[in-house]
């Protein structure tokens, strides 16, 4: 996988963790950012020069004449996901924008959330733009995959876990006292949460619009309501 971008490209560099799981760097000759050059030397990571054609032939976005070659993203099992000290997990019912996918994953990482739930099937993935778009919390963020929503919330739920969705159907999202173990589903951009998640749900909530448009960006539902989870 390519993830390119100064600011990105330095937050790995920057992980000492990360470091292993970085093959080798491409820049183009006349790039000139000393402080990420100096992390490639230190960290021994194999540095190639290019003509910018070149590396615009290999990323997809503005790679800003550095890119790094690093292993595929290593998804986290539900078994580690839902160890004993995990309270707060994140559903994303088949998110289909990596920006959105990466953006979220920056609300939980910084909130402390304990994890991100994914459908293996009609879903966004980790890729590079949502490694871009997560400027590196990526990495500090726990994310599982699973093939049937349904029966992983059935699963949550003999552990313990209540489940809230988010639909326009739903109370007042402030309405509401949160459990301790508490999983937070958000619906798809286009259709919201699937019928059977929405009726597997013990509360649907709802984010009240008081303008002309009647939905939020799904990035910007989901940090709306962690952080009333957490106050709560």
């Amino acid at each position: 996988m390519l993830v390119s971008g100064r600011n990105n490209v330095k937050e790995i560099l920057k992980n000492i963790s990360l470091k292993k799981e970085i093959k080798r760097a491409f820049c183009s000759k006349n790039f000139n950012e000393l402080d990420i050059l100096t992390l490639i030397e230190k960290a021994k990571i194999p540095l190639i020069y290019k003509e910018k054609g070149e590396l615009d032939k290999l990323a997809k976005n503005n790679h800003q004449g550095i890119i790094l070659e690093v292993k595929d993203f290593n998804y986290t099992s539900f078994e580690d996901l839902i160890k004993s000290d995990t309270n707060k997990l994140i559903i994303l019912d088949h998110l289909e924008d990596p920006h959105n996918l990466g953006a979220i994953i920056r609300t939980v990482e910084a909130s402390g959330i304990d994890g991100i739930i994914l459908p293996r099937n009609r879903s966004v993935s980790v890729n590079e733009t949502v490694m871009k778009t997560s400027v590196g919390a990526l990495y500090n963020v726990p994310i599982t995959e699973v093939t049937n929503l349904k029966q992983t919330i059935n699963k949550l739920k003999q552990l313990g876990f209540w489940i809230i969705g988010t639909d326009m159907d739903g109370v007042d999202y402030q309405s509401i006292d949160y459990p301790e173990k508490v999983v937070l589903v958000i619906g798809s951009e286009g259709f919201g949460m699937s019928r059977l998640v929405k009726e597997a749900c013990d509360y649907v909530v709802k984010i009240p619009m008081h303008g002309k448009i009647n939905s939020l960006n799904a990035s910007v539902a989901a940090g709306i309501m962690i952080y009333e989870l957490i106050r709560k």
